[in-house]
């Protein structure tokens, strides 16, 4: 139900209709931006704040667990995974019209995203990040922008399309206030939820983003991710091993997620309740914990010390495979957060224990171990997410290193239709719903008439006599007869009311053959090469079932017949296809919560 003091504000702004304009969209954008730069950074104090009440003044999930004592890794993250249930569970009983995942409301919803769901999963996020959780905490930021745009929407009476895009708008300034890349957190929303590059919904996204980041250096906040200086450019040969890197990304990115799924899979199959299911998530992440406090969080920090420091392989292949199997526990159990971040860390770690390898094999290749690092990193997340654009443009600007663009293109568009090609699974299930649907909607554009062809049972030739021309209208409830020559060259049809009306004016009809009362114009035909739209416009200006095909040849020859029925059977496939396309997302979005 819509808060009273919205409805109230709305009704005071029904009659200034101008303020819902496409142009007044990009006011709205930035008032957007501005509101979801500083809920990240309400976001960044409360964990601030818990954190130094945690293990005091350490700035990090990381370093607070390592501050800890080995009961205190081990018990945290289950505590916390306890409270981060109870919350979750709270959110469900509460239960809602609207949506309380931005992407449906984006997607297939109407743009109204609930307030009291919404703030019960991000405190939920925020107890399972401070407690050393493995999943970002940049999902609730997010939600918090896109949670507010709904709210300053719903104000500004927008309807159904502007709301849903304002939503959008608040999704891209989240990311962006939470990675300061402004044009990545455009390109993530036009990507994967929007599924669209027009400037009419990309520059609002922008719009938004920009403001968004530019609060956050207003603020003091904005800072370069991953600064790196020194890199070299990778060019001519140089790019060689990062087209094995790219091609490996796309086969790994898959695994990572389908791991994911099955521990998502495995935790629901026990049937505990949700503040049971994160609770026993959590003590398995602080299991790990006590030996390797590194896997806690999202990994950002662990990010920056590869990127500053040098580790050995037994190092980086131990983080590689601890953090899979915290992340995997965490997002098992039911945990609200986002895998964007830890899948940062899993490519940055594979990217560089490919670049050791490499450069163990080819010594004088004359690139930095740390672009492996920063390549994997973006290889691995355009292929997880489906949004190798994104991806590359989100590395750029967490680093601000030109020189990382060329081996960035190769190595994510590569790990995109590599791992599209191994495997259809993606982080965010409205990524490959609309995949399927182009794909299905190419088809069915593509689909030729000749695919419908069926064979023509009511075929007389020009010798057939009218008698038995009749005898067939008796057997088949038809009103054509379709006439051929010796050669199967079509001429035409015979009609059932001529016929009648052959009986009814003359008497001498045992010597008529159908070539006697032949149509040749009667009937448009189809032809196999035909597509779906072309024949629908033929049977639109005709009222029966059936349309003979013929070949385009000079003397075209008859080679069946297509049902009116079978043509809309194909159409309403499409429309099935969408619908359920929309019960999919919405149902996996269920799954998730």
């Amino acid at each position: 139900m819509k808060p009273p003091y919205i409805d109230s504000l709305g009704k005071r702004l029904k009659d200034y209709a101008w303020l819902s304009d496409l142009p007044a969209m990009l006011f709205w954008a930035a008032l957007v931006g501005v509101l979801a730069a500083l809920s990240t950074l309400g976001f960044y104090q409360c964990m601030h704040f818990i954190l130094s009440l945690v293990g005091g003044d350490s700035g990090s999930v990381v370093q607070t667990m390592q501050g800890l004592p080995w009961y205190g890794r081990l018990l945290l993250p289950a505590a916390g995974g306890v409270v981060a249930g109870c919350l979750l569970h709270w959110a469900e009983k509460r239960g809602s019209h609207t949506s309380s995942d931005y992407m449906e409301a984006v997607a297939i919803g109407n743009g109204r995203l609930s307030i009291g769901q919404g703030l019960l999963r991000s405190v939920s996020s925020l107890f399972t990040v401070v407690s050393g959780g493995s999943i970002g905490r940049e999902g609730a930021m997010v939600h918090l922008g896109a949670m507010g745009a709904s709210i300053v929407g719903r104000v500004a009476r927008l309807d159904t399309t502007r709301l849903r895009l304002l939503v959008a708008c608040g999704a891209a300034a989240g990311v962006s206030a939470a990675y300061g890349a402004p044009i990545a957190g455009a390109l993530f929303v036009a990507e994967i939820v929007l599924g669209a590059m027009a400037i009419q919904s990309v520059g609002p996204l922008l719009i938004s983003a920009a403001f968004a980041n530019l609060t956050m250096r207003a603020t003091g906040h904005y800072h370069i991710v991953y600064p790196i200086e020194g890199l070299a450019q990778a060019d001519g040969v140089q790019i060689l091993p990062f087209v094995v890197l790219g091609l490996l990304s796309g086969l790994l990115a898959p695994q990572f997620l389908r791991f994911l799924g099955l521990a998502r899979g495995m935790f629901q199959d026990t049937g505990f309740s949700l503040p049971v299911r994160l609770g026993v998530g959590g003590l398995l992440v602080g299991l790990l914990l006590i030996s390797f406090p590194y896997v806690a969080g999202n990994g950002f920090s662990v990010v920056t010390s590869m990127l500053h420091h040098s580790w050995t392989w037994q190092a980086l292949l131990t983080i590689l495979l601890l953090k899979v199997l915290a992340t995997a526990f965490t997002v098992g159990s039911g945990a609200v957060g986002g895998v964007f971040t830890p899948a940062l860390l899993v490519g940055a770690a594979f990217g560089a224990l490919f670049g050791k390898l490499a450069l163990f094999v080819w010594p004088d290749v004359g690139v930095s171990l740390y672009l492996f690092t920063l390549v994997g990193m973006g290889a691995v997340l355009g292929a997880a997410t489906g949004a190798p654009l994104m991806a590359i443009v989100m590395i750029f600007e967490m680093t601000v290193s030109y020189q990382l663009v060329l081996p960035l293109m190769v190595a994510c568009v590569l790990a995109y239709f590599v791992s599209r090609a191994v495997a259809q699974v993606a982080m965010y299930d409205v990524t490959l719903t609309r995949e399927r649907d182009l794909v299905l909607r190419r088809g069915l554009r593509h689909l030729r008439l000749s695919e419908l062809v069926r064979p023509a049972e009511t075929v007389v030739s020009t010798g057939t006599p009218v008698k038995e021309a009749l005898q067939m209208f008796m057997e088949y409830p038809v009103k054509y007869l379709y006439v051929v020559d010796e050669d199967n060259v079509y001429q035409g049809v015979v009609a059932q009311r001529d016929l009648t009306s052959l009986l009814m004016t003359q008497t001498d009809v045992q010597s008529r053959v159908a070539g006697d009362v032949v149509r040749f114009d009667f009937l448009k035909p189809l032809h196999p090469d035909m597509g779906l739209d072309e024949a629908q416009a033929v049977f639109v200006q005709f009222q029966g079932e059936r349309l003979p095909v013929v070949s385009r040849d000079e003397q075209p020859k008859l080679l069946g017949v297509v049902y009116k029925s079978a043509l809309l059977e194909k159409y309403s496939a499409l429309k099935r296809s969408l619908d359920a396309s929309a019960e999919v997302l919405a149902e996996a979005t269920h799954r998730r919560r």
